[in-house]
């Protein structure tokens, strides 16, 4: 089981559930990207998601009103 340390992430006020809604977010356009080309895809669309959102390379753009909640 894939269970990245996330601390680095929510150090910056990001809340659980913007998480959980990006790397959704993500997972489904990787998903879908794979099958409107006709990929499989070996590894799971979350996992891919969530690496990606680790390395930087998708970033979650969270409101300022709900930071602080």
């Amino acid at each position: 089981m894939f269970n990245p340390d996330l601390s680095g992430i929510l150090k910056d006020h990001l809340s659980r559930y913007s998480l959980v809604t990006a790397t959704a977010k993500r997972a489904r356009e990787i998903s879908e990207e794979a099958k409107a080309e006709g990929e499989i895809l070996t590894e799971k669309p979350v996992t891919l998601a969530l690496d990606e959102i680790l390395d930087g390379e998708y970033v979650i753009v969270e409101p300022e009103e709900i930071r602080n909640l």
